[in-house]
């Protein structure tokens, strides 16, 4: 596990762009260069912090994932300082093997470095591989988007 640094920005960009349809839900009609624009957006907007955290992990030498940590957003409801989860992806080669949960707790020691009481982030309900692992490293969930779907306008 170390930071990531400027040399690490092509393979975050391949894994995010590659990986940024999971994070989208059936509901919503998004193609996969749709999904990797907006994972551009994300990165650039997490850029822009000065609290930014990029972490990356490794296996075998090779990088195999990274998580994005926004340390400088307070949870948008409590307005309660926190450490957020941006992003999380690791290689699809390089699951199961631990590094998903070696990266949530590094994003826990980053907080708890900086006095930061909580760790938060967002996933599908679909996607229930990431909620397991979350679930099984202490994240609770806290609250619910809920999405309904309403007709196209037609005009004409």
């Amino acid at each position: 596990m170390r930071q990531a640094t400027s040399e690490d920005d092509p393979y975050i960009e391949w894994l995010g762009e590659s990986t940024a349809l999971s994070s989208v839900s059936p509901l919503r009609a998004v193609s996969q260069a749709d999904a990797a624009r907006s994972f551009r957006t994300l990165r650039g907007f997490c850029r822009s912090r000065p609290g930014t955290v990029v972490l990356m992990v490794e296996s075998e030498g090779e990088r195999a994932g990274f998580l994005i940590l926004l340390t400088d957003v307070p949870d948008e409801v409590s307005r309660l300082d926190q450490a957020f989860i941006a992003y999380m992806a690791v290689a699809p080669q390089a699951r199961h093997g631990g590094l998903g949960r070696a990266l949530l707790q590094a994003a826990a020691a980053e907080a708890d470095r900086l006095d930061l009481p909580h760790v938060s982030l967002m996933v599908t309900s679909e996607n229930v591989q990431a909620r397991a692992l979350y679930a099984s490293d202490g994240f609770l969930q806290e609250r619910m988007l809920l999405t309904k779907s309403v007709p196209a306008r037609r005009d004409g």
